[in-house]
């Protein structure tokens, strides 16, 4: 589905569209069994991130990065109507245009992100068992210094 957005960045502190982000993390949640966190550490940690986002015309929030200062990505969603459109990869590039290193966490069962991770250059780090609160394990996953990775990626700002 090809669509005009808008790219916004939400600073540190602010709850520009917390609520919107939690409704497609919870989408994303009831549709593929993924983004399991309870409302308050969503909440916290949003407020926390800087987030990159990306919106329509009519405010509809097509996707989301939210990420620390030092790169690693805490939250990462894009609706599920809108993948496959580059959404993802341009907010990556977005989180990388002020990190050394771009890194985040990945369920070891979650095929569909550790492939989209692979294809941007992510490594593997390590593997850590019981991770999240259910018992699963992550992948901790890294793509590496800023002058490789701002090469990499840097078509997909221009999009």
């Amino acid at each position: 589905m090809s669509v005009t957005v808008e790219q916004r960045v939400v600073p540190r502190g602010s709850d520009e569209l917390l609520d919107d982000a939690w409704e497609l993390k919870e989408r994303i949640r009831e549709r593929e069994g993924l983004l399991r966190q309870r409302r308050g550490f969503f909440a916290d940690a949003y407020r926390r991130a800087i987030v990159h986002a990306y919106v329509t015309p009519d405010d509809d929030l097509v996707g989301f990065a939210a990420a620390r200062h030092d790169g690693y990505v805490l939250f990462l969603a894009v609706d599920p109507d809108y993948r496959g459109e580059g959404f993802g990869e341009r907010l990556i590039a977005a989180v990388a245009e002020n990190a050394k290193t771009v890194s985040c966490h990945a369920r070891v069962t979650n095929e569909r992100a550790l492939g989209f991770y692979r294809h941007l250059g992510f490594e593997i780090v390590r593997e850590i068992d019981n991770y999240y609160e259910d018992g699963e394990g992550a992948y901790y996953l890294r793509l590496g210094e800023v002058e490789g990775l701002r090469d990499r990626l840097s078509d997909y700002l221009r999009r």
